[in-house]
């Protein structure tokens, strides 16, 4: 019995217009040049599975943890201490800067979703204000439970990021479908977290390519989220 269906967002509900300058342009616009290794170190503090829970404690504690990362960055490319806490606000408006819209699906599956009473989640890995990025795409409410991986201290597939997201559903991971379209964040975490996945495969999308990996048992794949009504 499916009693909730959380979702993954970027990828999965919404996709993106457009994206502002990255690092290395913002970066080389003050004649500074990006150092693969402090880029590297930038990057593993959050995409290599480490547990960043003692900044996750609140929103504030969260954003002076990422304005600290973006002044390590620039000091680790070159940044005077001069320069280093300008620069750092420039790059946080930078990664800031993106213009998102949902899936042309995507409202009338949530409002069957919803009509078949069943709970709407987000489990997503974002920072901490995926509010913002919700009503850029148009989806302002579309979700009962939010969860981002800024706020729960770790990102998918770390199995405290789906704990904490069936949690606050108020559900047993068995009674929850979870979709997304990135294979091991998504589909591998969310297998191995207990909860039912559903791989989100849009052969026609632009970030998409080469072939789908294989289905393990007990995984569904569907080429929009249309195809997700068939299964709950």
């Amino acid at each position: 019995m499916t009693r909730a269906v959380l979702f993954d967002f970027y990828g999965t509900l919404a996709r993106a217009v457009s994206w502002g300058a990255p690092v290395h342009e913002v970066l080389a616009g003050r004649g500074h040049h990006l150092e693969p290794a402090a880029y590297e170190a930038w990057q593993a503090e959050v995409y290599d599975g480490m547990d960043h829970g003692e900044h996750s404690a609140t929103r504030d504690d969260y954003l002076a943890w990422e304005r600290d990362r973006l002044r390590r960055l620039a000091r680790g490319s070159g940044v005077g201490d001069d320069d280093v806490e300008e620069l750092a606000a420039e790059l946080h408006v930078a990664l800031g800067d993106f213009t998102l819209a949902a899936y042309d699906e995507v409202p009338l599956v949530l409002d069957e979703l919803r009509r078949r009473d069943m709970l709407v989640a987000i489990c997503s890995n974002w920072g901490w204000d995926l509010d913002r990025a919700l009503g850029m795409a148009g989806l302002d409410g579309a979700a009962d439970v939010v969860v981002t991986s800024a706020q729960a201290g770790v990102r998918k597939p770390h199995p405290r990021i789906f704990e904490l997201a069936v949690e606050r559903c108020g559900v047993a991971p068995g009674d929850a479908v979870f979709v997304g379209d990135t294979w091991h964040p998504d589909i591998e975490g969310s297998l191995a977290a207990g909860l039912r996945p559903v791989h989100v495969w849009r052969s026609d999308d632009d970030h998409v390519s080469g072939l789908p990996p294989p289905l393990p048992e007990g995984v569904h794949r569907v080429e929009d989220l249309r195809g997700l009504l068939d299964l709950v």
